[in-house]
C-alpha cells in the first residue's frame, strides 16, 4: 500500500481485483470473501490478501478446494476464504 492510499480507497481497490480474477469459479470467490471479510481484514491481513491476489487462478482454486497445499504464508487466508466460500454455497 502506497503511503498516498487510504485504507478505504485500499479496499475498494482490493475488492475490484477480488471480482476481476480472470476465471468464473475465482471471481465469485474471492469477491464473496472481499465482501464478507475485507473490511475486517488487518494491514497483515490487507497484505496477504494483496499478495494472494497476484497467484495464478488455477493455483488459488485448487488451495481453495482442498485439492493441493498452499504455501505455509497463505495458509490461514486460504483456510478462511475457503469457510467464506463453503458457507455461502
Amino acid at each position: 500500500m502506497s503511503d498516498a492510499e487510504d485504507r478505504a480507497t485500499r479496499l475498494k481497490r482490493l475488492h475490484m481485483r477480488a471480482m476481476r480474477r480472470g476465471t468464473k469459479e475465482m471471481d465469485i470467490i474471492m469477491s464473496r470473501f472481499a465482501g464478507a471479510e475485507l473490511e475486517g481484514l488487518d494491514a497483515a491481513g490487507l497484505d496477504t490478501f494483496e499478495a494472494l491476489l497476484s497467484e495464478n487462478d488455477q493455483d488459488l482454486y485448487q488451495w481453495v478446494t482442498g485439492q493441493a497445499r498452499p504455501p505455509a504464508r497463505f495458509d490461514a487466508m486460504v483456510s478462511r476464504i475457503a469457510e467464506v466460500s463453503a458457507r455461502r454455497g
